[in-house]
Formats: structure tokens, C-alpha cells, sequence
């Protein structure tokens, strides 16, 4: 396993991270319905083989993943790790629910304190009520009292305001979006390296873009075959990253044991070597190949869901990207059976909702009504 330090606490973290948003469920269609024993047994399987960090969120499973972390560290397992979690900045109306929330979540998590502790999701417009509400003065006091360690945040916006975010505070870490795909978008590979220049580790989500990366098709797949040195598609997707300086942690949100072996696999080769020319060659080669294919940029996040209407949206767009790196590839069978469950884009009614929570600044609405019409 290969090992780095956050720059400012000089605290050694396992280049693999466990992230505990796609833990393996009992039914599909309720994300709360996580297969507990499975994934105590993932969890604490990847810590025995050298895991040392492990990522949560409020929101996470619809609340049920900090409840099932803070039952996957007991026994000792809270020791061996490094715990993060996040502020969910958007239920934050007045200054002291910042604390409120930070303690509902230490119960759930059954632990006195986190090490990292994520201002989550941070964009322009929510710095904007985190400021006004001194959030600065809620991160000073929670360290104070010895309930968080290490003040942090994650981000999805652009780059002007990942950079106006980073100088705001004495940031000991970031979460940014990464993989070969994302370099010119949100905080950009130009962001990670400002970071890396004022000593804030990052941490890296979404390293294989929702999965999109770890199924390439035929011509990303011919691009790799035609390389000297042999790889799987997933370990090529880590490599981009942990070759990079200031990534420290990279995410993996893991939803079965034999993801949990994979990932093991890879990381115990990784070393932290630059790239070399080809290799550079290689990735800009396998982004143009992606490009050409994908419709959507959707990572399948969910972060637009629950949506009021019941429009499965992660379900129709990820469904419409996979379709498109298949040749000859419909995804109008998959759409059919969606619209059977009642999940359909014929429900929108335009409220935007979903807009204004994704991630990825998609358009949410036009999409819809475009893939209805193609589908239907």
C-alpha cells in the first residue's frame, strides 16, 4: 500500500480511501437499505489490508452510512483509521446548527471526534451563507474543543471560486472531483496544484467518473491494448492520480468485496513516480476517445434525488452514457422499464430543483425532455 502525508499535519494516510456512498444495499430502489454485515466486512476488511482512511457524509445512503461507519469501527477499527465526515452546509440556517450538526453526527458515528471534518459541497453561492453565519468561528471552536482535528472542505464549482474558497481559511485539506477526464473542469488540475502549493492536502471523488471509466468501450479499450505496458482500465484510472504530488487519498466508493480485492491489488503496486511522456500521451489519447462518446457528464452521485416528481434522473442519464459506448448500443429497453416503475422524464415539470443540486452544473431539464423524446 502506498503511504503520504497531508503537508500540514504531516499525517500519513493511505493513498486508497474507502468511501462509504455506494455501499452494497439490500434493495436497489431504498438506498438506506444497506447490506450491514457485508460492508462492516468490506470496511474492515480493506483496514486490515492497510486502508487507513475512510470517507462519510450526512447525507450519504439517506443518513444511513454514518450510522453503519460508526458501526464498522468499533473494536478497535476507530484507532487504525483516519474519519472523515461533512457538514451538510445546505441544512445550515442560523450559526449554531453548525455545531448541532457536527454533534447529531459524532453520535451517529459513536466517536468524540472526526480527524477531517468537510464543509460539504461548498459552492459560490453557499460560501456566501457559510460567511455571513462566521464559519470560520465554528471550525476554530470545534478544534478547540477537541472535536474535530483537521478543518476541511469538498467542492463542485468552477475555478475562480475553488481558489476564492482555498484562501478564505487555513484549510488542512480538500475534496476536489479528479480523473482523466476532469482536468480543465471544477477545481481543475490547475486548482490541485495551488493547493498542493499552500500545503492543503487533496483528497480526490469520483476517480473513475461514476464508474464510467472502469467500463471503457471499444476504442478507449484499443488505446490501452496498443500501450507497451498492460494495465486494467481501473488501474490506469488510480495511476493518473496517485502519480500526482498533492493528491494524498484517493476515494473509492466500493460496492462489493471483489471492488474491495481490486482496488487492494492495484494499490499495493503504486508508487508515486512521475508519469512519463507516454503515459501523458496515453491519457489525453483515452479523454478524446471518452469525449467523442459521452452524452452527459453525470457521475451518478444522486445528489438530485430524491427528485419531487420521482424522476429517476442518475438512472436515465448514466443509462443514455453506457448506451453510448456500446456500439449500436439503445438504452431504450432500460428507459421503458424505468417508465414502467413510474421514474420517467415525462414527470418534469420544469422546478429546476435538480439543477440547482447537482454537481456537475448539468442541464438537468433540457436533458430530460431531450432523452424523452429519443426514447420514448
Amino acid at each position: 500500500m502506498l503511504y503520504k502525508h497531508f503537508p500540514k499535519s504531516n499525517t500519513a494516510s493511505s493513498a486508497l480511501g474507502f468511501g462509504c456512498m455506494r455501499l452494497p444495499v439490500t434493495n436497489p430502489d431504498d438506498a438506506t437499505s444497506i447490506d450491514e454485515a457485508e460492508a462492516i466486512a468490506m470496511i474492515r476488511h480493506a483496514i486490515d489490508s492497510g486502508v487507513t482512511y475512510i470517507d462519510t457524509a450526512y447525507p450519504y445512503h439517506g443518513g444511513a452510512s454514518e450510522l453503519l461507519v460508526g458501526k464498522a469501527l468499533q473494536d478497535g477499527y476507530r484507532e487504525k483509521v483516519l474519519l472523515a465526515t461533512k457538514l451538510p452546509v445546505w441544512k445550515v440556517e442560523k450559526s449554531e446548527d453548525m455545531m448541532a450538526l457536527l454533534d447529531e453526527q459524532l453520535a451517529k458515528l459513536q466517536v468524540d471526534h472526526v480527524d477531517f471534518y468537510l464543509l460539504h459541497a461548498l459552492n459560490k453561492e453557499r460560501m456566501v451563507t457559510l460567511r455571513k453565519l462566521n464559519y470560520k468561528a465554528f471550525l476554530d471552536e470545534a478544534v478547540r474543543q477537541g472535536k474535530i482535528r483537521f478543518p476541511a472542505f469538498s467542492f463542485h464549482d468552477d475555478y475562480a471560486t475553488f481558489m476564492d474558497i482555498l484562501d478564505d481559511y487555513s484549510w488542512a485539506m480538500c475534496q476536489v472531483q479528479m480523473n482523466i477526464l476532469d482536468g480543465e473542469n471544477q477545481a481543475t488540475l490547475k486548482g490541485i496544484e495551488e493547493a498542493g502549493k499552500r500545503g492543503i492536502g487533496v483528497v480526490v471523488m469520483e476517480p473513475l467518473r461514476g464508474g464510467l471509466l472502469a467500463q471503457p468501450p471499444e476504442a478507449v479499450r484499443k488505446v490501452y491494448e496498443d500501450f507497451p505496458t498492460h494495465r486494467s482500465p481501473v488501474s490506469w484510472a488510480f495511476r493518473y492520480l496517485y502519480t500526482m504530488p498533492q493528491v494524498i487519498t484517493i476515494l473509492s466508493g466500493m460496492s462489493t468485496m471483489a471492488q474491495v480485492e481490486d482496488n487492494l491489488r492495484i494499490f499495493a503496486d503504486a508508487a508515486e513516480e512521475p508519469l512519463t511522456a507516454q503515459e501523458t500521451e496515453l491519457y489525453a489519447k483515452v479523454k478524446a476517445a471518452y469525449d467523442s462518446c459521452l452524452r452527459t457528464r453525470c457521475t451518478g452521485c444522486a445528489y438530485c434525488q430524491p427528485c419531487p416528481m420521482g424522476v429517476q434522473i442518475p438512472k436515465i442519464f448514466q443509462g443514455v452514457d453506457r448506451a453510448a459506448l456500446r456500439e449500436g448500443g439503445s438504452f431504450k429497453e432500460g428507459y421503458a422499464k424505468i417508465v414502467a416503475e413510474g421514474g420517467g422524464a415525462e414527470h418534469c415539470v420544469k422546478c429546476r430543483k435538480c439543477e440547482k443540486a447537482c454537481p456537475q452544473h448539468l442541464p438537468i431539464v433540457d436533458f430530460l425532455h431531450k432523452f424523452r423524446e429519443e426514447l420514448s
